[in-house]
């Protein structure tokens, strides 16, 4: 929200009363003053008018786990465990799964409360990275090296997919790194060559790499200078 519009929204203050406010410096946000009414401000901001705390801020929670297989990537569901179920954390539920993994797919998944911060890991304008170790029951051919390179047509959506890197890491093991997240590309740019993919794990996204000490189910809080860069 518009830091304008969080204002106008008080009781008895109007949008010409909070511009005014603006105007004169009154208002702050985490501590600096602040007299743009288009300053962008989210529940995790400290606001302050006067002096007086309008709102206190939540702190931005962030978090990296090891998904192990057969856990479901949702906040909730009624069959199967879920990642969240995995976490001992309070408030929890205000969490959400910053790029979700298939049910059997394992490795590097990341929950936090910060929407703007995960739409910027996750989303392909920001071109980062995502990285998969993958088996296959047959052999690769390596023309998929190539072929990955060029982009795969996807003729349900009618559209081919962005260049992605392979590297062959012995007759049925590869990483790959896409740099989007269609459903179950992976098994399906494998598909394309008749090949079945019978094991997938994230390593990356981004500049984010999975810890190696957390096993299976394992989780731990984002460092500062993992956060920051994104």
């Amino acid at each position: 929200m518009r830091l304008d519009r969080f204002l106008a929204n008080l009781p008895a203050c109007s949008h010409r009363q909070a511009r005014l406010l603006l105007a004169s410096g009154r208002a702050s946000v985490n501590g600096q003053p602040v007299r743009d009414g288009t300053h962008d401000i989210r529940v995790f901001d400290r606001i302050e008018l006067d002096g007086e705390l309008l709102q206190a801020g939540k702190p931005a929670r962030f978090y990296m786990l090891n998904k192990p297989a057969g856990c479901v990537s949702a906040t909730a569901d009624p069959a199967h465990p879920t990642v969240l179920d995995l976490l001992n954390e309070p408030d929890k539920a205000e969490l959400h799964i910053a790029g979700r993994l298939d049910f059997n797919t394992t490795g590097l998944m990341i929950l936090t409360n910060d929407g703007l911060w995960s739409r910027r890991l996750t989303q392909p304008e920001s071109l980062l990275g995502k990285t998969y170790l993958v088996e296959t029951e047959d052999p690769i051919d390596p023309i998929c090296v190539e072929r990955f390179a060029q982009g795969l047509y996807f003729g349900y959506e009618n559209l081919t997919t962005r260049p992605a890197e392979l590297q062959l890491l012995g007759s049925r093991q590869a990483r790959l790194t896409l740099h989007e997240g269609r459903y179950h590309q992976v098994k399906r740019m494998f598909g394309h060559f008749r090949n079945k993919v019978t094991a997938l794990h994230r390593e990356r996204m981004g500049p984010l790499t999975l810890d190696p000490t957390l096993a299976p189910g394992q989780y731990r809080r984002l460092t500062p200078a993992e956060i920051d860069p994104i």
